[in-house]
């Protein structure tokens, strides 16, 4: 048992990466090939819509925010990720890890908040656009940037707020990153209310935003079908469809990891591979998503 004053000095293991020797340097290469991918496609999408006044409209507004956030996740892991192949050193200290489970979980919840605000930007330009520029005001748009942002930093506060009082019983850790799933497991007790503040969390941002995003499509279904004009549809589909890929990517690369970690059935491997997977695949697709599907973006960029 350690008591709480000693937490700012303890020290954690995280699980063991298990790579063999001989691929150690490929697996470092691969990363950091990989990390500086991601960097590059998410600062050209954030620099793009920056440097391009044509751009500086709600929707890409709003989009900035999600390479913003990408490039954020990424880097929560990569670094220390990259450090422990070079060194085989899994040692992580309590406060770094309890910082990266804070900022891991910030990120994730930014992500479902921010394509919540997209979905219903583009529910206003779709279904009532006489009245998006009255709606979607400088002023109103800077509302709903610092409201999503800060709704989200509290929440997250208070769900790693709650781990603080609780002693801890052990240092070894579960997973590969340090999700507060992972730090409960160090608890002596506490477990339950931390559950309970955990699946309250979780089910808010998963309900907000598939409530929003089912809500916006079914108008934005509707006033298609009920449109006459092609090419209204066609610019419904185009700028609809981008934003839907981008949200079930996100859906199913978080709901897979809550799901493995509360079942028996699935395999130790493959809950560890879909622990890391949020950092990895969101953080690469998003950007090539929209450099390539969003066609006022793609005609900014300069290869």
């Amino acid at each position: 048992m350690y008591p709480n004053g000693s937490v700012l000095s303890l020290v954690l293991t995280l699980h063991s990466l298990e790579l063999p020797e001989t691929t150690i340097y490929p697996a470092f290469i691969f990363g950091l090939t990989t990390y500086l991918f991601i960097l590059l496609c998410n600062l050209t999408i954030i620099i793009t819509i920056c440097m391009n006044r044509n751009l500086h409209k709600p929707m890409y507004i709003l989009l900035l925010n999600l390479p913003i956030n990408d490039a954020m996740n990424a880097s929560i892991l990569f670094p220390h990720l990259l450090y422990s192949i070079w060194s085989q050193d899994r040692s992580i200290s309590y406060p770094a890890c309890f910082l990266q489970g804070f900022f891991v979980h910030l990120n994730g919840g930014a992500s479902y908040l921010i394509l919540t605000a997209m979905a219903y930007d583009r529910y206003i330009a779709i279904c009532c656009p006489l009245r998006y520029g009255a709606i979607m005001t400088t002023n109103n748009l800077v509302k709903i940037i610092t409201g999503m942002w800060l709704l989200n930093f509290i929440l997250i506060t208070v769900v790693f707020s709650i781990l603080v009082p609780y002693r801890i019983c052990q240092t070894h850790m579960t997973d590969l990153v340090c999700y507060k799933t992972a730090l409960m497991k160090l608890l002596c007790d506490g477990t339950e209310v931390n559950n309970i503040v955990g699946l309250s969390c979780i089910i808010f941002y998963h309900g907000l935003s598939l409530s929003a995003v089912a809500f916006t499509y079914i108008h934005i279904l509707i006033t298609c079908v009920t449109n006459k004009q092609s090419d209204a549809k066609i610019k419904a589909l185009q700028t609809c469809g981008t934003h839907l890929v981008v949200f079930m990517l996100l859906e199913f690369n978080t709901l897979f990891p809550l799901i493995s970690h509360r079942s028996e059935f699935v395999p130790a491997f493959l809950r560890r591979v879909f622990s890391i997977s949020n950092f990895i695949i969101p953080p690469l697709v998003n950007p090539l998503v929209y450099g390539l599907k969003t066609k006022e973006i793609r005609q900014k960029i300069s290869f």
